[in-house]
């Protein structure tokens, strides 16, 4: 079929005409309104065809989300059984180290309620891999304290201020924190080098180390306790050895810090002078021995001397 050249240079006009009307600013009111009311008729037609073609195709979706959800609960069900497992054991633990501790008459280095601060924006520090939190010593926070996430150890406080600190990432070059494997007790430093996973120093050469071991802190410095997470031990493909941050496994994005009241060396709290009064065992015993002679004796713990 062919078109008469009128009819194509008419067609020709009607497109150059809309193509030139089409721009927001060059569209006629009456072209608008009438593009308005055929979307406006078109609109629920449209939707109430497609509504049998959308529900048929969502079928196979459907039915393998609840697929997906059956799993996910079962899983969850499995995850809860066994939390409620470990709860009931770290209470019976709990329990048991508090009857040793007090027969023993051990005396634990004391960690007061944690801190809760957020983590503030730190564009400027003398240290590489640092964070400025919004507490201080207001608050109760000093230098040293741990600071820890949801899951484990993040680093520890260098500065205080009155209402912010400073906190020394695990990952800094400037960081040295000693270290156990929790399995094996096998003792390390844990040494920051600016990575996302800190070299294990000054392993012995027969250290009983395995991959995966959970690695904490030994608090063999006295300035942090022992105990808190760190991370995992790993192997890089230069053989040594590493360890994968549990802190990693969230954002640093809100904090606990740990007020943690230090074991007092022997230089800071000093025994008592071998001169105050009853600080040695034996008493010198001048009384006067039958016969009026004086004698400077010492009384000891033995009968019949």
């Amino acid at each position: 079929m062919r078109f008469s050249r009128t009819l194509t240079l008419t067609l020709f006009i009607i497109a150059a005409l809309l193509i030139a009307f089409d721009r927001p600013d060059a569209r006629p009111g009456f072209l608008v309104a009438v593009r308005s009311a055929v979307t406006d008729t078109a609109a629920p037609l449209l939707d109430l065809t497609a509504r049998p073609l959308r529900g048929i195709g969502n079928i196979g979706p459907y039915w393998q989300r609840q697929h997906e959800l059956a799993v996910e609960n079962a899983e969850l069900q499995e995850q809860l059984t066994e939390t409620r497992y470990w709860r009931d054991l770290a209470l019976r633990l709990r329990d048991e180290r508090d009857i040793y501790r007090e027969a023993l008459n051990l005396t634990p280095a004391s960690e007061q309620e944690r801190i809760g601060a957020w983590v503030l924006a730190d564009p400027t520090g003398p240290f590489v891999r640092s964070r400025l939190v919004g507490a201080g010593s207001g608050r109760g926070v000093g230098e040293g304290d741990p600071v820890l996430n949801v899951y484990g150890l993040v680093g520890h406080v260098v500065e205080v201020g009155q209402r912010s600190s400073r906190v020394l990432l695990l990952t800094d070059l400037n960081s040295r924190v000693p270290v156990m494997a929790d399995r094996s007790n096998a003792r390390a430093v844990l040494t920051g080098d600016n990575t996302n996973f800190p070299r294990l120093d000054y392993l012995g050469r027969d250290a009983d180390l395995q991959e995966g071991d959970r690695i904490v802190t030994s608090g063999d410095d006295g300035i942090l306790p022992r105990g808190l997470p760190v991370g995992t031990a790993a192997l890089d493909r230069n053989g040594r050895w590493r360890v994968r941050l549990f802190s990693d496994n969230a954002p640093v994005d809100f904090v606990w810090v740990l007020p943690y009241d230090r074991l007092p060396t022997p230089e800071e709290e000093p025994a008592a002078s071998a001169d105050a009064p009853g600080a040695i065992a034996g008493e010198v015993n001048s009384e006067p021995a039958p016969g009026g002679e004086e004698t400077g004796t010492i009384a000891t713990a033995e009968d019949g001397e």
